[in-house]
């Protein structure tokens, strides 16, 4: 097996700024491919939606702190957070659950160039297995431990139904994975050692449409004043 992603938090990093490290990556990977060398605090705050205090003791946890006058440096910049989140190797990444939502993260094309590998793509479903995906062949879930085993799979992403998730994660864990994304609208029970991402897409679609909801009211309610002000 390939050595586990290092955890940020254990260097003493806070979780706030871990979830932020990626949006700054991103930003400054659009900074690299339209050549700019630089980039202030300031600049790569607006970029990613975090003030600029905030942004420079985040960075300051990497050890970073710029050059007054000048700025970041953007190129070392990246290879300070992508080394920080264990990008600087590959990952083997297997999927679990090859329906739409597992074919569409099988093709997206996003992954290879940010240190993740679509090692395998595993399903239950007799039509599903066998099937080409994205240059691989659908494994049978059967198979799982000894994918784990021969592709070195870090990480695990779990796109099955829910009534599945929980036995797809205990075969995880038992087999010494420990880094797990969990697409299926379901909790996952896990060991204190073993890291879970949920995506819920259900949730933030909710979370929208609160916020739809409260702008609606503030519009109305705008709308009402102007009608007594008349």
């Amino acid at each position: 097996m390939t050595s586990r992603p290092s955890r940020p938090r254990d260097r003493g990093i806070p979780e706030a700024t871990v979830a932020r490290l990626p949006l700054y990556l991103r930003a400054l990977q659009g900074l690299s491919e339209r050549g700019i060398p630089t980039v202030s605090s300031g600049e790569l705050a607006a970029a990613t939606g975090v003030n600029s205090a905030k942004l420079r003791k985040d960075l300051s946890h990497l050890g970073s702190y710029g050059t007054r006058g000048v700025g970041y440096d953007v190129e070392y910049l990246i290879y300070q957070i992508s080394r920080e989140l264990g990008l600087t190797q590959d990952w083997s990444v297997a999927i679990i659950g090859v329906g739409n939502l597992g074919r569409a993260l099988a093709n997206y094309g996003g992954f290879g160039t940010r240190g993740f590998r679509i090692a395998a793509l595993l399903d239950a479903a007799p039509e599903v297995v066998g099937r080409r995906v994205a240059g691989l062949t659908v494994r049978h879930i059967d198979s799982l431990e000894d994918v784990v085993s021969n592709e070195d799979v870090s990480i695990g992403v779990i796109a099955t139904p829910a009534k599945a998730a929980q036995g797809v994660c205990d075969r995880l864990i038992a087999v010494g994975v420990t880094s797990i994304l969990n697409f299926a609208p379901v909790v996952l029970n896990v060991p204190d050692h073993v890291d879970v991402r949920k995506v819920d897409l259900s949730i933030e679609l909710q979370i929208l449409a609160f916020h739809e909801q409260r702008k609606s009211a503030g519009r109305q309610g705008s709308d009402w004043v102007d009608v007594l002000d008349a």
